[in-house]
């Protein structure tokens, strides 16, 4: 009975470590509307997206901006500081659901606005 009972208590140790290092990371938030600013040019139908206000938790992620209607959109990376420069213009018009989305290697944030020149006031309802 003694080694069934260490060999039980030996199982039920390592299934307890492995578990302990698989802890799950906290998501992080959204990115704020607030911080995205668009610039559009009704001439040639494209755009470009910055995101302004610092946040750590996007330092160095990279971001995907996707305008849903047209199916096109922009791939660039943010600055350590978790801005985004303004990225090459993509096609866009007044709005198009546009999706933008950090990539922090482990998880994933997004928001999907409407686009307008400036900086949006509506998310998209989907």
């Amino acid at each position: 009975m003694s080694s069934i009972r260490t060999f039980a208590l030996v199982a039920v140790a390592c299934f307890a470590l492995v578990f302990a290092c698989s802890t799950p990371s906290i998501p992080i938030p959204p990115p704020e509307r607030a911080a995205i600013t668009f610039d559009h040019d009704e001439a040639s139908g494209t755009a470009t997206f910055a995101y302004t206000i610092p946040r750590g938790d996007f330092a160095f992620a990279v971001v995907y901006v996707l305008n849903r209607d047209k199916g096109e959109g922009t791939i660039t990376s943010a600055n350590g500081d978790g801005t985004v420069d303004p990225t090459v213009a993509f096609s866009a018009d007044v709005g198009d659901q546009i999706l933008v989305t950090f990539d922090v290697g482990d998880q994933l944030a997004s928001i999907c606005v409407m686009l307008v020149d400036g900086t949006p006031v509506v998310e998209c309802g989907f």
